[in-house]
């Protein structure tokens, strides 16, 4: 697509989804307008949802559920592994991954009765793991906010995972929570160079932004975790002790890493944004990526898929431990608590005689 139309997203291309018969192909019918057309817009549009808790049993990730105010994602992060939900929307992993978005906004009532039912029992629930819940349109919707409020009326547990410093918006919520175990917040720092950031992820906050959200959440008791994820070989993995540096000095208190992952649809466009971008560096990246997939450009099997396997992958495994055991980051956290779990009164519920 022309340069004009899609400045400050992270991918140039929208390919239809790999579940459409009949795919969209752009040409010229002769009837080019004089004037350029204007740059490419946000879209949102709502979805009501029948539930919002999603549970998995994934080896792999440290939680079995996970709630999403947010379909798509406005960061337009080019590495961004969940772009290929978007396929089972009718929509295309690319463009339209951060330019057409679908909010929830009955979520927290959902939610509120998911929390309410008889038979749930509870677990620390995990927000942002596949879209960003504190993206830009969160500003606006306070999606997010209602849900975090929901959770704190259930003195529910609840991990965050986000790029957005909009989350200090909420730490009238997030504070009180945090005195009684109740949560964490991890932060992805992917680089500390403000020029690569902005070309892999044109609407997150800078890196220095990042540090200094790390710097109010603990500053105020919200234990942070910096994720130094995705590490991308051959282009920021250079860059991993300075990452766990600047976030341990921040303020956070534990750290992780997962090595970059291309699956379906990510790895063309990733592709296609190193050849645009670094393509000095390109065949380098691929090459040790694919060195850790078995010579594929992602291998998708449990206890594979987050860190490769190799020379390389146990490497970067060992300098990551040795920093984070210098820098006396934690890389296993206390559980939060779920032992202040109560279902809050409600109207029309029976007063109890006792």
């Amino acid at each position: 697509m022309p340069a004009h139309e899609i400045k400050a997203r992270g991918v140039a291309s929208n390919e239809t989804g790999r579940f459409e018969r009949f795919a969209t192909v752009a040409c010229d019918d002769g009837w080019a307008p004089e004037e350029e057309l204007p740059p490419l817009r946000t879209e949102v549009r709502e979805e009501v949802a029948r539930s919002v808790i999603t549970y998995n049993r994934s080896p792999d990730l440290p939680f079995d559920r996970s709630i999403n105010p947010y379909r798509g994602c406005e960061h337009g992060c080019v590495y961004c592994f969940a772009r290929p939900s978007h396929a089972y929307l009718g929509l295309s992993p690319g463009l339209d991954f951060e330019t057409r978005l679908i909010a929830r906004p009955n979520a927290a009532d959902v939610l509120r009765k998911e929390l309410s039912a008889p038979r749930y029992k509870v677990a620390t629930l995990a927000m942002g793991t596949n879209t960003d819940p504190y993206q830009p349109v969160e500003k606006r919707l306070e999606i997010t906010r209602e849900c975090l409020q929901v959770l704190q009326a259930f003195q529910h547990p609840v991990a965050i995972v986000t790029k957005g410093t909009l989350v200090e918006r909420d730490l009238d919520i997030l504070a009180p929570m945090a005195r009684l175990g109740l949560v964490r917040v991890g932060i992805s720092l992917t680089t500390l160079n403000p020029d690569l950031s902005r070309r892999m992820e044109p609407r997150a906050p800078s890196p220095a932004r990042r540090l200094a959200a790390i710097r109010r959440l603990t500053q105020a008791g919200v234990p942070v975790r910096v994720m130094t994820s995705p590490l991308i070989p051959g282009l920021t993995d250079h860059e991993l002790e300075s990452l766990l540096e600047a976030g341990r000095e921040a303020g956070a208190d534990s750290a992780s890493w997962i090595m970059l992952r291309l699956p379906r649809e990510v790895s063309e466009l990733w592709q296609a944004w190193l050849h645009e971008h670094e393509p000095a560096r390109a065949e380098k990246v691929m090459s040790k990526l694919r060195e850790m997939h078995g010579g594929r450009d992602y291998d998708p099997r449990w206890g594979h898929r987050m860190r490769g396997e190799g020379e390389y992958a146990e490497l970067v495994s060992k300098r990551f431990r040795l920093a984070v055991k210098r820098l006396e980051l934690m890389t296993k956290t206390a559980p939060l608590r779920c032992d202040l779990f109560a279902k809050p009164a409600q109207a029309g519920d029976q007063l109890s005689l006792f």
